[in-house]
């Protein structure tokens, strides 16, 4: 039938029948609203850089290729979908991407989850207030997205101070 894999015959009979019962219910209200989308995931490698190093093997010289922690090639969807496997975030839930000051952030069910992984440097304390005032019960940001270490320093400060029952972390 010209499906390489059960997961593409899978795929493709999910999307039909999506399709159908957004047809067959053509005349109830709301149906062009209802969400028949889906999502597939697949198990990779850790989104983590391999670290082989013990410190006393390291050289100055060498530090500086160890500044990121997150392997290259890796996606702000990889690094959320971690977040969400970490926590234990059911995977369902939906996502919105919104963009804060030009950063884009990853809101997971409302504000179950708020997640920034910019690396350009860009998250400053300003924006770390922005994202306080909505309140989220989780937030997470990408070490390398911090503008300056008072930046990341104050993360946490600025959100006892305006959302206290946020939990912060930093990958």
């Amino acid at each position: 039938m010209g499906y390489k894999t059960i997961a593409e015959l899978a795929k493709e009979r999910i999307r039909r029948a999506g399709k159908k019962i957004k047809q067959d219910n053509a005349r109830k209200d709301g149906i062009d609203k209802l969400d028949v989308g889906f999502r597939v995931l697949k198990i990779d490698t850790s989104n983590m850089a391999d670290v082989y190093y013990r410190p006393d093997e390291l050289d100055q010289k060498d530090l500086a290729g160890h500044v990121d922690n997150v392997k290259p090639d890796r996606t702000a969807e990889d690094l959320l979908f971690q977040v969400l496997l970490d926590w234990g975030v059911d995977l369902g839930l939906p996502i919105v991407r919104e963009a804060i000051d030009g950063r884009e952030v990853f809101f997971v069910d409302d504000n179950a989850l708020a997640a920034c992984f910019v690396k350009d440097g860009s998250v400053d304390e300003g924006f770390v207030k922005k994202l306080a005032m909505r309140k989220p019960l989780r937030v997470v940001f990408r070490d390398a997205g911090f503008a300056s270490d008072n930046a990341r320093i104050n993360v946490e400060q600025i959100f006892k101070t305006l959302s206290p029952d946020t939990e912060v972390r930093t990958l």
